[in-house]
C-alpha cells in the first residue's frame, strides 16, 4: 500500500508542533464517525499502552569497583539473590526470584520499585578471591544514583494477547493468571485489548529494532523480538530496553501472585506512525474484534483444553458466558494505567519531548514458537490409574466392609446409577463404622472429594495429596463420571522405580 506519509516529515511536524496524535482507543472512535481514508489523513500518529505483570523482565546493574577490588560470585540485594554470571561486578536481577524467607512477599520485582522510587538497598555479595580481585566479601547500601548503569532489559514484554483463564476442578488453583476458584466460578484476563501495543500493528510494520518506545515512565527500545514469539498463532511478542534511571514507580511496580511467585508490573507503550491506510485501519481495531479463548487452567498441561471463544468486549463487560451461565470476569492487567501510558506518550509527542525511530529491521511474522524437547516422557495419571471398586449410596456399611476385604482395597468411591461420583470411603472410614455399629454409609462417606483428570501429571497428583492429606484420588471425566482411581500407594511404587 501507498505511504502517505513517512516518518522523518512525521518528525518534522513533531517538532513544529503541527502533530495530530490520537490514542489506540480514540483512534477506534474516529474510524467509527470518519471512516478509514479521513483517518489516515488526518492522523499522524496513533499512542498505545498496556500496564500488566511482565514476568520475563529483569535489571543489569553495574556497581563500579570496590577498594580492594572484587570479583562478586553471590550476591543479594535486599536479600534477593541476583545472577552473577556477569564480569566482576556486574550482576542481573530477574523480577521472579523470591527472598527465600519472605517468599512469595518479596522478590526481584519489589527490589527494582523500590530502586526507582529513591529508596537505598542492601548489597551483599561474597567472592573466592583473586589475584587480582582479592576481596572475599563486601556489604554496603546503594541507591538508584549511586550506580554506573541500571539497564532494564527485559526479554520477553507487551504480548500481542492473552488468554483467558478459568478453573474446572474442585478446589482453589493458583497460578500466574491470579486465584482461580472452583468449578468455573470466575475468570481472569490480562491484556488491554485495543489499546494493547502489538494488537495495533500485527505485522510489525513500524515496530522493529530500534523502535523507540514508552517503557516504564521512561525512553526505551526495541531490541528484537521477544523470547517465545509466536506471531503465526497470534502470540508475539517483544524484546526491550531501557535506562531505570529515567523511569518511574508509577509504571514499575513490584507484584505477589499468592501461592505463585513475584512480577513486575511494567508500563510499556509504542507509538505507531500512520504511514498508510492499512495502518489506520489495523490501529482502528476494536475490544470486539480481538478474540482470544477461555482456558480451563484446571488442566495442569501445555494444551489445556479451550472451552469458548471470546473477546477483550466481553472480558471488559466483567460477565462472561459459559455453559449457560454467567461468570465474573477480573482483569489482572490495569486498563486506567494502560490508558496513562497512551495519554502520557501522546502527551511527550504533543510536547515535541519524543520523537519516533524507525525500526533498522522488522520483527519476523513467520516464527513458530516450539515446545521443550523432551528426552524422558512425563507420566499421566491416565498411565497409571487402576479400576475403582465403587458402591451405592444406599448400601450398608458392612456390605462395604465385606467389599473392601474381597477386593483388598483401601477407598471404595460412592457413586450414582449413572456413574457419577458421590462420595469415597476408606478402609479407616468403615472400620469405625462397624466398631460403633453405625450402619448407614451416608454417615459416614466423605462427599467433598478432591479428584484427578485422566491427562493430569502425576506430580500434581502429589502436590494434591500432600496438600489435603489424603491418600487416593477418583480419576474423573468432564461430567464427574467416575473412569479410575490413583492411589498414593501406586504413585509410591511408581517414584520408587
Amino acid at each position: 500500500m501507498k505511504n502517505i506519509r513517512t516518518v522523518d516529515q512525521i518528525n518534522e511536524k513533531i517538532s513544529k508542533g503541527t502533530i495530530n496524535v490520537v490514542t489506540a482507543e480514540e483512534m477506534t472512535e474516529i474510524v467509527k464517525s470518519n471512516g478509514i481514508e479521513v483517518a489516515a489523513k488526518d492522523v499522524d500518529i496513533v499512542t498505545t499502552g498496556t500496564f500488566g505483570a511482565m514476568c520475563s523482565s529483569g535489571l543489569f546493574l553495574n556497581f563500579g569497583h570496590a577498594d580492594p577490588p572484587i570479583k562478586m560470585d553471590h550476591v543479594n540485594l535486599n536479600g534477593v539473590e541476583a545472577y552473577h554470571g556477569n564480569a566482576a561486578v556486574d550482576v542481573y536481577l530477574g523480577v521472579t526470584k523470591m527472598h527465600p524467607e519472605r517468599n512469595f512477599d518479596y522478590g526481584g520485582g519489589h527490589v527494582i520499585e523500590d530502586l526507582v522510587a529513591g529508596k537505598e538497598i542492601e548489597l551483599d555479595a561474597t567472592a573466592y578471591g583473586t589475584d587480582c580481585y582479592p576481596r572475599k566479601s563486601v556489604k554496603t547500601t546503594f541507591t538508584l544514583q549511586d550506580v554506573n548503569q541500571a539497564i532494564l532489559c527485559n526479554p520477553r514484554n507487551a504480548y500481542q494477547r492473552y488468554n483467558a483463564a478459568t478453573n474446572g476442578r474442585d478446589d482453589v488453583i493458583y497460578t500466574y493468571m491470579g486465584k482461580l476458584l472452583p468449578n468455573y466460578s470466575n475468570v481472569s484476563y490480562s491484556g488491554a485489548g485495543e489499546l494493547n501495543p502489538l494488537t495495533n500493528d500485527p505485522d510489525y510494520e513500524t515496530i522493529g529494532v530500534g523502535t523507540r518506545i514508552f517503557l516504564g515512565g521512561g525512553i526505551g527500545y526495541v531490541t528484537g523480538h521477544g523470547t517465545q514469539h509466536d506471531p503465526t498463532n497470534k502470540f508475539g511478542t517483544i524484546m526491550v530496553q531501557g535506562d531505570l534511571k529515567q523511569m518511574d514507580p508509577k509504571f514499575l511496580r513490584g507484584a505477589t501472585y499468592t501461592n505463585y511467585g513475584t512480577s513486575l508490573y511494567v508500563g510499556l507503550g509504542i507509538p505507531i506512525p500512520i504511514l498508510n491506510e492499512d495502518l489506520a485501519k489495523k490501529t482502528s481495531i476494536s475490544d470486539e474484534e480481538i478474540k482470544t479463548n477461555l482456558l480451563d487452567y484446571g488442566i495442569p498441561r501445555r494444551g489445556r483444553p479451550s472451552l469458548k471463544e471470546t473477546d477483550y468486549a466481553e472480558l471488559k463487560s466483567g460477565k462472561l458466558k459459559l455453559k449457560e451461565r454467567e461468570i465474573p470476569a477480573q482483569p489482572l492487567s490495569s486498563l486506567k494505567i494502560a490508558r496513562e501510558v497512551a495519554s502520557t506518550l501522546k502527551k511527550w509527542i504533543d510536547d515535541g519531548k519524543f520523537l519516533l525511530a524507525s525500526p533498522t529491521q522488522r520483527l519476523s511474522v513467520t516464527e513458530v514458537c516450539r515446545p521443550m524437547k523432551i528426552t524422558k516422557e512425563a507420566v499421566f495419571v491416565q498411565n497409571i490409574m487402576i479400576p475403582t471398586v465403587t458402591c451405592n449410596i444406599d448400601e450398608d456399611t458392612e456390605t462395604v466392609a465385606r467389599r473392601i476385604i474381597e477386593k483388598n482395597v483401601n477407598h471404595v468411591v460412592v457413586v450414582d446409577d449413572g456413574g457419577i461420583l458421590k462420595g469415597i470411603v476408606t478402609s479407616f472410614d468403615i472400620t469405625k463404622a462397624v466398631a460403633k455399629k453405625e450402619e448407614k454409609l451416608s454417615n459416614v462417606v466423605t462427599r467433598q472429594v478432591v479428584t484427578a483428570s485422566p491427562e493430569e501429571p502425576i506430580d500434581s497428583c502429589v502436590r494434591k495429596l500432600k496438600k489435603h492429606d489424603i491418600s487416593a484420588l477418583p480419576v474423573v471425566d468432564s461430567e464427574k463420571k467416575i473412569l479410575g482411581i490413583v492411589t498414593s500407594e501406586q504413585i509410591s511404587r511408581l517414584l520408587g522405580e
